[in-house]
């Protein structure tokens, strides 16, 4: 290496390595490296510990040295406003000359201490952080590329109880050097940023409130209620060694320039509609630009003052006077924002151009900025919204004098809804008690609100509904069609009877396109027009025609739906003592899943596209059904209501020994073989798209219904590839084949490092991979059980002859080999 002399006038600026050489006297306890100063062997040793104890503040990431956090810093954060961070090494070199600083500009002296300090560095982990730096800056740029505008008028940072403040005040500095390109995302999820001061219900506003003076409360932070559930949200580094061998395939799917993510805009701007929804392929029908839907926006301060009355006016009993603050407007657009257009393109119940927060009822708007706080890893504000929305229902349906269900406003069932969603994926057992507990009450909302909407239909005798009448009328059939779907999750993740039954909808219609519910007419005629070109089907002519093998069209969301409908019909099928007899109805189930399937090619065109990263460019709305739809045609072979049941718990040590302990339900044979070609599908998805992305990107991206549809399928593929490495009976050609597919998805390294068995690597980069980031706490008990599986399918014999006739783990290795690849890779 050259050593390049300084041009400073002082003689001492001029270093000789080999004679100021000093005596490297700290030895590393893990190899034979030796280093001059102790720091620099705690660096190296961190090589080999993986220990990362540099944590960003502003976004949790967390790094080897301090060094990478402070490019991350830069790199990352310098449009984010804060602080920047300041190098250790300024801070103890002390004050400068200015001859020295001027030198040091153009120069570079490199001592035997610096020399030191970059081999102790080389430790193979560098290129691997800027990577993940560089990831993580593409991220940050789509989120801030859709920041608030408009001025901020002070800073409140947002105190968390498990923490320091995540918001700091907004300092403008000059950016890192790194320069790139802009993502083409419209609607992500922004940065968290300072918020103005806020209206508070305890605040005296009979003088005329002004934005400007109200606090939240005599207390500048958030205060915990004490029913409130524990933390959920999370972005951390868990993954970050386990990924590491996979990132590879992160960097080969990543364009050097246009759009910043595999796939990221669906479908390009420059298209015409309408698109089909299954991959935004061009459909039959008059050319029109394709459009997307806006979020609904508080457009000024007095907006957000009503808002803060609205709230205040539905609390009659003053029960969130201590523990509730409204955020500013900014922050508060920012809510709507994240959950119009993160979670809304997943569950479209609500009708964005029509929703109005100053005129939305407080229990709805507050659930909804629940969601949007949880997509923005605000959880001291979801948690705050969600505990108000729940108890201004509470309040309204104890006062509500003679209660009944026909008379139930659809806000009610609506912000219910959400609030279920919110703790039924929360993480906690006790939200999924307290979601359990009122599904018969939403059920009874359905029914008794769906015969309201009957007779509203009956008494036009024929006659087509106004525009103002069917937007009312389809918000009722999706917000049913959303409960039906979400109780439908339920018991697909924890095997809870589902409570409510296909004949509720019977000769309900299907809900309509997002074209459809999203147009704007500029009059009643076209309207009219518009509304009789459309093909709406009832509910009761899809499942038929499904079962008799007759492919029929229909939008996106009923797409979603028939699918949930064929689940729990697997589903009853399976708890049916005869199901073993009853070859005619599991025929019947499988002749309409096909039927399904081959629909979506017919499925009803879109004009009003989201732009999420979805696989294969279609709608959100299809990809979840998809992966519902693998679920289901599993479900159809392996029964593992054991794990199921084990999350009701939320204990991971049970959830991972459930999963072990059910491969005796896994078999070797050719059907099973058609099972393990959907699991195929399911993790294929993700290696394409990049490991490291999806494991970044999926738990806002994606909805929570995918690791939920997973852990199935990965619980399957993973005990199947057990057995195929641990069975005396060798594999067969197809096995092999199927086998060596798996194996090709995934590195050298990533399998050589778990032993090179596929089963536990499939079990820990999934688990690593869907919990990286958490939105919903769910997602994190999943990834950690999977953990814990992996290990149990590194360390775990099958014993086959056991005399109990049911396998138990031992710690003792197996006799059999694994399983040596026939194909070269």
């Amino acid at each position: 290496m050259t050593v390049l002399p300084a041009t400073s006038a002082s003689p001492s600026a001029t270093r000789k390595p080999s004679a100021t050489a000093p005596e490297k006297k700290y030895k590393c306890q893990f190899c034979n490296r030796a280093f001059s100063r102790s720091e620099h062997r705690s660096r190296h040793e961190r090589s080999h510990t993986k220990e990362r104890p540099f944590k960003c503040l502003k976004c949790r990431s967390t790094f080897v040295r301090r060094d990478l956090l402070l490019r991350h810093d830069r790199t990352v954060h310098a449009k984010d406003g804060g602080v920047p961070l300041h190098s250790d090494v300024k801070r103890r070199s002390g004050p400068k000359t200015a001859e020295d600083a001027g030198s040091s500009k153009s120069n570079i002296g490199i001592d035997a201490s610096t020399l030191e300090q970059m081999e102790a560095s080389s430790d193979g982990m560098v290129d691997i952080e800027t990577a993940a730096m560089l990831m993580t800056d593409f991220h940050h740029k789509a989120m801030a590329s859709q920041e608030p505008e408009g001025p901020i008028d002070g800073s409140e940072p947002i105190i968390s109880p498990h923490g320091p403040s995540l918001l700091e005040p907004s300092v403008s500095y000059t950016p890192g050097a790194m320069s790139l390109p802009q993502m083409p995302w419209d609607n992500f999820m922004p940065q968290p940023m300072a918020e103005p001061k806020a209206h508070s219900i305890s605040s005296s506003v009979s003088g005329g409130p002004d934005a400007s003076q109200l606090s939240f409360n005599t207390s500048a932070t958030v205060q915990p209620h004490p029913h409130q559930l524990p933390p959920i949200v999370e972005a951390h580094q868990s993954a970050g060694d386990a990924l590491a061998p996979a990132f590879s395939s992160l960097n080969s799917s990543m364009p050097l320039s246009g759009f910043g993510t595999p796939e990221a805009l669906s479908p390009y701007p420059s298209m015409l509609g309408p698109v089909s929804p299954v991959d935004y392929r061009r459909s039959p029908g008059p050319s029109q630009p394709l459009t997307v839907a806006k979020a609904p926006q508080l457009t000024s301060e007095d907006q957000c003052t009503r808002l803060f009355e609205n709230i205040k006016k539905c609390d009659s009993e003053s029960a969130l006077l201590d523990t509730f603050r409204l955020p500013s407007m900014s922050v508060v657009n920012r809510y709507l924002g994240t959950y119009f257009n993160l979670l809304h393109p997943h569950l479209p119940f609500l009708h964005p151009a029509t929703f109005v927060p100053t005129e939305a009822s407080a229990p709805l708007l507050l659930a909804i900025l629940s969601i949007g706080a949880l997509y923005t890893f605000e959880q001291d504000h979801a948690y705050m919204f969600h505990i108000g929305s729940k108890v201004l229902v509470n309040q309204f349906l104890q006062n509500k004098e003679n209660f009944s269900s026909r008379k139930c406003p659809l806000w009610a069932m609506q912000s219910t809804l959400l609030n279920m969603v919110f703790a039924s994926w929360s993480g906690d057992p006790k939200g999924l008690e307290w979601a359990c507990s009122v599904k018969s009450l939403v059920a009874n909302m359905v029914a008794g609100n769906r015969y309201e909407l009957k007779n509203r239909t009956e008494a036009r005798d024929g006659a087509p509904p106004s525009r103002e009448e069917w937007i009312e009328d389809e918000g009722c059939r999706r917000t049913y069609y959303a409960v039906y779907i979400f109780f439908g999750l339920l018991t697909m993740t924890y095997n809870h009877t589902p409570a409510i039954s296909f004949n509720e909808f019977d000769t309900l219609e299907l809900p309509s396109s997002e074209s459809l519910w999203s147009v704007e007419s500029t009059d009643e005629q076209s309207w009219q027009d518009t509304l009789a070109a459309s093909t709406i089907i009832t509910f009761r002519e899809a499942h038929d025609s499904l079962f008799q093998g007759k492919s029929v069209r229909y939008s996106a969301f009923a797409t979603r739906v028939m699918i949930n409908a064929l689940f729990l019909e697997v589903w009853y099928h399976k708890r049916s003592p005869e199901a073993l007899q009853d070859i005619v109805t599991e025929y019947k189930l499988r002749l309409a899943l096909e039927t399904w399937e081959k629909s979506m090619e017919i499925c009803e065109p879109e004009t009003v596209v989201v732009q999420l990263s979805a696989p294969n460019k279609g709608h959100p709305l299809i990809f979840n059904a998809m992966a519902l739809y693998r679920n289901t045609r599993a479900r159809l072979l392996v029964d593992l209501r054991s794990v199921q049941e084990a999350l009701r718990y939320h204990d991971s040590y049970e959830v991972a020994a459930a999963m072990t302990n059910a491969r005796d339900g896994v078999k070797r044979n050719q059907e099973m073989l058609t099972v393990i070609q959907f699991c195929f599908d399911y993790i294929e998805v993700a290696a394409n798209e990049g490991i490291r992305w999806v494991a970044r990107t999926s738990a806002t991206n994606w909805s929570v219904e995918h690791p939920l549809c997973g852990m199935d399928l990965m619980v399957i593929l993973t005990l199947w590839l057990y057995r195929l490495e641990h069975d005396e009976e060798q594999a067969n050609e197809e096995e092999l084949a199927m086998y060596n597919n798996l194996r090709k998805l995934f590195d050298d390294e990533s399998v050589n490092s778990y032993g090179a068995k596929l089963s536990s690597v499939v079990a820990r980069l999934w688990g690593s991979m869907i919990d990286e980031v958490v939105v919903w706490g769910i997602t994190k008990l999943m990834g950690e059980a999977f953990k814990l599986h992996s290990q149990a399918l590194v360390g775990y014999e099958d014993d086959m002859q056991s005399h109990s006739g049911s396998p138990t783990p031992s710690m003792t290795s197996h006799r059999v080999e694994a399983l040596e690849m026939q194909t070269a890779y």
